[in-house]
């Protein structure tokens, strides 16, 4: 049996605030083979989660602590929709369908969300990055989170 526990998450939430991301994550799920993947996704105020899809398969999340707003875009790079997820919103979780690209973006520090998505996870294949948005680590990566962080339904981010 797995417990998910309190300090567990407090732990998780430590852990992204030293990473060079911001971001860690805990896996449930035994190894990268599974066929259902599971697992808990921390990450600090300024973390880049570059927008992609995940090809054939849809995504579920509920956000356990703090809050994100998650964008889906077209294949343009023009945001179709917004919405904040946490507890104070209302709304707690979402499924982001197959094939759909989207982002994540912590809206405040210490914010944990759960995902699950079918797997088997294979690094090459099972996520497909906007070719339009700027690699993780590149220098144009501040200015992209801010045109993110002020993006509102039909902005275009590109």
């Amino acid at each position: 049996m797995k417990l998910v526990t309190s300090q567990m998450m407090d732990e998780l939430i430590t852990k992204a605030g030293e990473s060079q991301r911001l971001r860690t994550n805990y896996n449930i799920h035994e190894s990268l083979s599974d066929p259902v993947q599971r697992l808990f996704i921390a990450a600090g105020i300024s973390s880049y989660f570059r927008p992609h899809r995940h090809p054939g398969k849809s995504e579920f999340a509920i956000v356990i602590r703090g809050l994100f707003d998650v964008i889906l875009f077209d294949d343009e790079g023009i945001v179709t929709k917004r919405v904040s997820i946490g507890h104070y919103t209302g709304i707690l979780g979402l499924e982001i369908p197959a094939d759909q690209c989207h982002t994540w973006i912590p809206m405040a520090e210490q914010s944990v969300f759960f995902e699950v998505k079918q797997g088997p996870y294979v690094p090459s294949s099972s996520l497909v990055f906007a070719p339009w948005s700027p690699e993780e680590g590149s220098a144009q990566v501040k200015a992209f989170q801010q045109k993110l962080l002020a993006a509102r339904e039909g902005d275009r981010i590109t």
